[in-house]
């Protein structure tokens, strides 16, 4: 699991496929493709492995097989019945299109990388195990589709972007608001100064971590926890059903819940990341952050701070507050300028200007709901992606632009840059809440100047569990 597997670097898509020519033989038998009417060619097939298989993996798997051409020969997981689920879901859908259905399941997820048939993997483990599986993906030759958050400390982020482009590897972030009308448009128009000078932005997304306080429970037979857990080094790190959702196969019974590793600081970065990684990170394009971050952090509560902010160079002010007067927990954008402002959520888009905003674009402002109202939508998105492949977040277009560029050798819409300064935003603003003052960042040379505290913060520089290293 720490050895470095062999670096693929500058191999183009036509030569890795010509040396792979028997491994993709073995699993289809048919010489092209044509789904729904589209005629795929051998040579423009992308076949794929999934590691992690909970709900994401299910969600994004409904993405990727609208997608022409795309084809998943394994799957990896450390709970052998979500192996299962996922292995029968695979084969199922590829059976109904007339392609070679087999979908083999691994354990360990350097076994599928060994695969030469393989030409792409996305990675939807939990977050601790992102740089890990895209590090080894990226060394094996593989493009990644890597679920958001990218990292889940900053030294992790900017490692997996030195692996991914010094290997020439394609990689998309699951950051797929990028991909979507609303949000392209809203970046359109803070870019072009249609409200003129940006001072200041609300980003809605939740309240940071927690410590961990769930009660240690017996490990079921299905889940090799231990390599659940792989890099977490932390004494304090127990079993409990919440951590890794069970399911049922017979009769087939889904999670009840998303994984609550995201929400404890020894597991995850809470809301701070989840949705950090998709309203922060319109944010910074829009204001042409990516790739840099914020100099100044201040957490919540300091000398009467009543939002978590973060302050640019430039003078504009990311704060962590409510985008609508009226919907405190709403998660969204409203962007301040100059001459105006513009609000941003998923199917939402509006102006000051109402004339800037595209009708065909512009959806329903949310409305506030009671608890009942919220709980009854949560069961209907549910009962939704249980039947036939559906999900809470079906990501087309974003898959599509991955697909494409693996294709290409281009950029995706959210590279690895994109993903690792988003990412390191998020830390950065955990830090700051669990130190409880503001923190300075260069981002520049990224690095906390003389603040030894902060370098030394876990979100910074994790020390994994032996054997698991970064540098191997």
């Amino acid at each position: 699991m720490t050895t470095k597997l062999n670096s693929n670097s500058g191999m183009s898509r036509r030569n890795f496929l010509g040396t792979t020519a028997l491994g993709i033989s073995s699993f289809t038998i048919l010489p092209s493709w044509t789904i729904d009417g589209v005629h795929i060619a051998p040579s423009d097939r992308v076949v794929m492995g999934v590691i992690g298989l909970g709900q994401q993996a299910l969600s994004d798997f409904a993405g990727f097989a609208s997608v022409p051409g795309v084809q998943f020969a394994a799957c990896c997981d450390v709970d052998q019945m979500k192996q299962q689920r996922f292995k029968k879901r695979v084969e199922s859908w590829q059976t109904s299109k007339s392609v070679s259905s087999r979908c083999d399941m691994y354990e360990r997820y350097e076994e599928l990388l060994e695969r030469k048939d393989i030409d792409a993997v996305e990675v939807a483990t939990p977050d601790h195990w992102h740089a890990l599986a895209t590090i080894h993906a990226c060394q094996a030759g593989k493009d990644v589709y890597v679920q958001k958050p990218l990292a889940f400390t900053i030294i992790e982020g900017l490692t997996m972007v030195k692996v991914a482009r010094g290997n020439k590897r394609v990689v998309q972030v699951g950051s797929q608001q990028r991909s979507s009308k609303e949000f392209q448009k809203a970046i359109e128009l803070v870019q072009s100064g249609a409200i003129g000078h940006i001072e200041k932005i609300y980003a809605k997304v939740g309240v940071p971590p927690k410590p961990l306080d769930l009660p240690e429970m017996p490990v079921p037979g299905n889940l090799n926890f231990n390599l659940w857990m792989g890099p977490l080094n932390d004494p304090k790190i127990h079993y409990h059903p919440d951590l890794c959702p069970p399911i049922s196969l017979d009769p087939e019974e889904k999670e009840k819940l998303w994984g609550a590793w995201r929400w404890y600081r020894e597991t995850g970065n809470g809301f701070t990341a989840d949705w950090g990684a998709h309203m922060f990170d319109i944010a910074q394009a829009a204001i042409g952050m990516d790739g840099s971050g914020p100099s100044l952090i201040t957490p919540k509560g300091y000398n009467g701070q009543k939002y978590l902010t973060f302050k640019y160079l430039n003078g504009i002010e990311l704060t962590e507050q409510p985008y609508l007067d009226d919907y405190e927990t709403a998660q969204g954008i409203k962007f301040i300028g100059t001459k105006g402002w513009i609000e941003v959520a998923r199917g939402y888009l509006a102006c000051s200007d109402p004339s800037l905003v595209p009708a065909e674009i512009a959806g329903r402002r949310p409305k506030q709901m009671t608890p009942e109202e919220r709980k009854k939508m949560y069961e209907q998105m549910q009962k939704s992606a249980t039947k036939g492949g559906g999900s809470f977040e079906i990501s087309a277009p974003h898959m599509q632009n991955f697909v494409d560029a693996v294709r290409s050798r281009k950029d995706t819409i959210a590279p690895i840059e994109v993903g690792c300064s988003t990412s390191t935003l998020c830390c950065l603003g955990n830090i700051a809440t669990e130190l409880q003052r503001p923190v300075k960042w260069n981002p520049a040379t990224l690095s906390f100047g003389d603040d030894k505290e902060a370098a030394a913060h876990r979100l910074y520089k994790y020390e994994y569990r032996n054997p698991y290293s970064l540098d191997k």
